[in-house]
């Protein structure tokens, strides 16, 4: 059931890959770490060539999900965090990962209240990206949220959580200036400047 829904969350993309046939061949899999979150398998395989080799690949059990909120002015929030995996402090959208067995649009609605105390009475998905597809399968889905309500928010014990309102052009010019590097802020920025100057939001 888990794989089903993954499957038909990319639906289109896997519908391109079929027209490309896969050109490794893979020998033996081995785990070698596994956790609730991540695990890593080492592949013994055979590359384009023919060579042998090993791939490792590091397999993420939730999707990640990115939404920006935006009010009737395009005002926006942002969240500060400090990223361990990077050692340095981080703004981005509100963002998380949500279970391959609850629907999307579900986790990203937990999320933004987790994170900002802002509920949405309006979605819109704008975006699926594989966020490392060299070195990881991590999926994940993007969402513009509008006609905003606000309420507390409820950080879960391992954050500590900064929100910032500002106007979505002051968040496109720290995108633009490099401030910003967390991909999914990057690319759900952008898609939305590209929406604002179409007239499609």
């Amino acid at each position: 059931m888990i794989l089903k829904k993954k499957v038909n969350l990319s639906k289109s993309i896997a519908m391109e890959n079929q027209e490309h046939k896969n050109p490794w061949t893979t020998l033996k899999s081995e785990k070698i770490y596994d956790s609730p979150w991540i695990g890593l398998t080492k592949h013994d395989v055979l590359n384009p060539s023919g060579n042998p080799g090993t791939y490792s690949v590091v397999h993420f059990k939730n999707m990640a999900l990115g939404i920006l909120p935006l009010d009737k002015d395009h005002n926006t929030w942002i969240v500060g965090q400090y990223r361990y995996p990077i050692n340095q402090y981080s703004w981005e959208i509100p963002e998380g990962g949500g279970k391959w067995d609850v629907a999307p649009l579900d986790s990203a609605k937990r999320e933004l209240l987790e994170e900002t105390g802002i509920t949405a009475n309006k979605w819109t998905k704008i975006q699926e990206l594989h966020l490392s597809n060299s070195a990881s399968d991590e999926f994940g889905i993007l969402y513009i949220a509008q006609d905003l309500s606000f309420g507390e928010s409820e950080p879960e014990d391992d954050e500590q959580l900064e929100v910032r309102k500002l106007h979505f052009d002051e968040l496109y010019k720290m995108v633009e200036n490099g401030e910003i590097t967390d991909s999914l802020t990057v690319v759900l920025v952008l898609k939305t400047k590209l929406m604002i100057l179409e007239n499609k939001i």
